[in-house]
């Protein structure tokens, strides 16, 4: 976001003998980005950068509190000339007589983490002075009545947005009965600009004396509760709500005000203090107000200052350059860090205007960094440092690239998907998408739940792919998930392959891969074999597989004595399956090796080996070997 402030205004509460010209050369160096500086008459506007995290600068008082930082780092003079916390309190509001009452109820805890109001009587409505009218016009704030010009006023001088209710408007009997709550789906509230907005639900809203809503919290106030000519008595109403709650309200009902962009990033609590006593002091001056009921403030969670301690040395490693001591201190103190140095380390309570992006030791050395100057600190590159992986990973990722490049040598491709499938795949497999991990904010519904197999990317490829090549071999290595009550998953690597060849293409392919790797040809059997449509799969975990895998093959000395083969051709059934075939002739101490010789239909001939390592055996006695398989 934007904010526009004046020299002038900037002037009441810093003191320095920079020009406008140089509080934004320093300033965009060090801190907020002045983008331009323009006259008009007799003063300069600043048009200013706000970065997201750093709401507590979008201010004429935030500015000041930078400034106060920034510039003296280049010899310029600069210190604040009030603090708001000390000359703005309740303390310094004096009441006439509590004439007025406010029935405040919040129903939820989360929606407002600090609420204050009071009203005020006798409000004659007419211009606002001029400076402030002057100052907003050139800051792009629409001119009204001194009322909410006032308001307006308030909130680019601290920070905090503000709303002036009438309070005869909306009260019964001298109450003023402000109700806060969630908004129900389909309720209705027709705002300042007289638009009517529909609300989706669970946005932060004030329920009025008679049921009727008369504030979208946090984004505009309602028409029924507005300030007319005739206003006498006001409710002046400064608060803070829940950051989220106002995001999905300007995003889902697509009202975005000024206000809103401030209490979408999180406000300070203790600034809304100071923002009310300045609110009551200014309208008591410009609208000859007089405070007539009790300061109602609800405050439940007061701010805990927090404590960020950094090593010295760590600070001089990270920011690459030697900082003085007092430098540091200095820096901080003056944004704002009550700091102490003490036996090397900087200790520095955290202010509550700083209490959402300054948490860590590193956030800190980025203050100083950055108040210090990024330009001021050398370019010089970091030495080159080798961190020595764990030998499993070295093992890991030499045999992975060992599998990789004999794949490809084979004429496959590999491909690299996301580790996340939609329910559609997931479906599609006939897999339960309740057993899968589900995202909590995927981006899409394509990339929803977690895998636990790789075969669904893969079948997703060759289906894409289908018709541009006649022959696809895809193969994928990448890890899976599954899911662990009360833990993280296990997350477990598989090597998965598909085809839209054949099964006998796709099981040469991984036989291949187990020769290659010295692994004896019964682990085929811990392949995980599919068929979809006319595609072909083959999926196995990949760590048994890498601990199973020999850098030189097992030696096997010759056998001397002679070697029988004899085919045999067997008829195919759901009984009778070649796995079962095998299984019973490997109980035969003669066999050696089975080759497959052909498949037609369900006829399959294979070739039986048999020898003897102690002695020559005869063709008889193979065929009786043969016979009993």
């Amino acid at each position: 976001m934007n904010i526009k402030i004046t020299y002038n205004w900037l002037l009441e509460y810093l003191e320095t003998n920079s020009s406008p010209f140089e509080i934004q050369k320093y300033l965009s160096l060090s801190g907020p980005s002045i983008e331009r500086v323009e006259k008009i008459e007799d003063d300069y506007v600043f048009d200013i950068e706000i970065i997201s995290n750093r709401i507590d600068t979008a201010s004429v008082y935030g500015i000041a509190q930078e400034s106060q930082a920034i510039l003296p780092l280049y010899e310029k003079k600069a210190k604040l000339k009030t603090n708001i916390f000390e000359k703005h309190n309740f303390s310094k509001i004096k009441i006439n007589q509590e004439k007025y009452f406010i029935n405040p109820k919040i129903e939820e805890n989360d929606l407002c983490s600090r609420f204050a109001a009071i009203v005020l009587d006798d409000i004659k409505i007419g211009p606002s002075p001029k400076f402030i009218q002057e100052r907003l016009t050139a800051s792009g704030i629409k001119v009204i009545n001194n009322v909410v010009d006032i308001s307006n006023y308030l909130m680019l001088s601290f920070g905090q947005p503000t709303h002036v209710f009438d309070f005869d408007r909306i009260t019964k009997n001298n109450i003023a009965l402000m109700k806060m709550r969630t908004s129900k789906k389909g309720e209705k509230i027709t705002t300042l600009d007289k638009l009517t907005v529909v609300l989706p639900g669970g946005d932060i809203v004030i329920e009025g004396v008679n049921g009727d809503l008369i504030d979208l919290c946090g984004v505009m106030g309602g028409f029924n509760s507005c300030i007319t000519e005739k206003t006498k008595r006001v409710i002046l109403f400064v608060q803070t709500y829940n950051k989220q709650k106002i995001r999905k309200t300007t995003m889902t009902t697509g009202v975005r005000t000024v206000a809103a962009t401030y209490f979408e990033k999180g406000l300070d609590e203790e600034r809304v203090e100071p923002t009310l006593c300045f609110g009551v002091e200014l309208l008591e001056k410009y609208a000859q107000a007089v405070p007539s009921s009790k300061i109602y403030d609800i405050y439940p969670k007061k701010y805990q200052e927090k404590t960020v301690t950094a090593d010295l040395d760590f600070f001089n490693k990270i920011i690459g350059i030697e900082v003085e001591k007092k430098t540091i201190a200095s820096i901080l103190k003056n944004l704002g860090f009550k700091t102490e140095i003490k036996k090397n380390k900087i200790i520095s309570k955290v202010p509550s205007y700083r209490k959402y992006d300054i948490s860590i030791p590193e956030d800190l050395i980025e203050e100083v960094a950055r108040v210090y100057g990024y330009h001021k600190i050398t370019e010089n590159l970091p030495p080159a440092v080798y961190i020595t992986q764990p030998p499993e990973f070295e093992k890991l990722f030499k045999i992975i690239s060992k599998i990789k490049t004999f794949l490809k040598h084979l004429g496959l491709n590999e491909v690299i998907n996301y580790s996340m499938i939609s329910v559609e795949m997931i479906e599609n497999w006939s897999l339960k998408p309740e057993n899968h991990l589900k995202l909590k904010n995927t981006i899409s519904n394509e990339i929803e739940y977690m895998r636990q197999t790789l075969m669904p990317s893969i079948y997703k490829n060759l289906v894409e792919n289908k018709g541009k090549k006649e022959i696809l071999k895809f193969f994928e290595i990448a890890k899976v998930y599954l899911p662990k009550k009360n833990e993280l998953p296990d997350e477990i690597y598989r090597l998965a392959v598909g085809v839209n060849t054949d099964y006998f293409d796709l099981k040469g392919i991984f036989e291949s891969l187990f020769i290659e790797l010295n692994i004896n040809q019964e682990y085929i059997e811990k392949v995980n074999f599919v068929e979809k449509d006319e595609y072909f799969f083959g999926e196995i975990d990949l760590i048994g597989l890498i601990e199973k895998s020999q850098i030189l093959p097992k030696y096997q000395p010759i056998n001397p004595y002679s070697i029988i083969k004899l085919d045999k051709t067997f008829e195919l059934s759901e009984q009778l399956t070649y796995k079962e075939i095998v299984k019973k002739a490997k109980k035969s101490k003669l066999l050696k090796k089975i080759e497959i010789v052909s498949l037609f239909k369900n006829k399959l001939t294979l070739r039986f080996y048999f020898s003897s390592s102690q002695k020559n055996i005869t063709e008889d006695e193979a065929k009786e070997e043969l016979k009993l398989i």
